[in-house]
């Protein structure tokens, strides 16, 4: 799966499709299966972080930031940053600054 996010309304709407027409869960990008267990989860992240897609860069910081490893997250958010400008990247950025986690104070 190529872990793309998307809106949650269209995601919605995407499981309304595939449940009434009994079909299987797909993502609706790329037509993979979704992934079965976070392993999967996991190593697709790992996959798409390596091809420098900034929303994976992005949901890595956010997990790094929940587990408190707050110098990783900051790598992350200011690299998301960095490729495309994201607003959660920048935001998430001036809170680690706001509460001096994973920078220099």
């Amino acid at each position: 799966c190529c872990s793309k996010v998307i809106c949650g309304g269209c995601a919605y709407a995407n499981q309304m499709r595939q449940r009434e027409a009994k079909l299987e869960d797909i993502c609706p990008f790329c037509r993979h299966p979704s992934p079965d267990t976070d392993a999967d989860v996991n190593r697709n992240r790992m996959k798409r972080i390596e091809a420098n897609d900034p929303a994976a860069i992005c949901m890595m910081g956010f997990i790094l930031s929940d587990e408190g490893y707050y110098q990783g997250a900051f790598d992350h958010f200011t690299k998301a940053a960095e490729l495309v400008n994201s607003a959660d990247a920048h935001y998430k950025l001036s809170l680690l600054y706001y509460e001096g986690k994973g920078v220099e104070k």
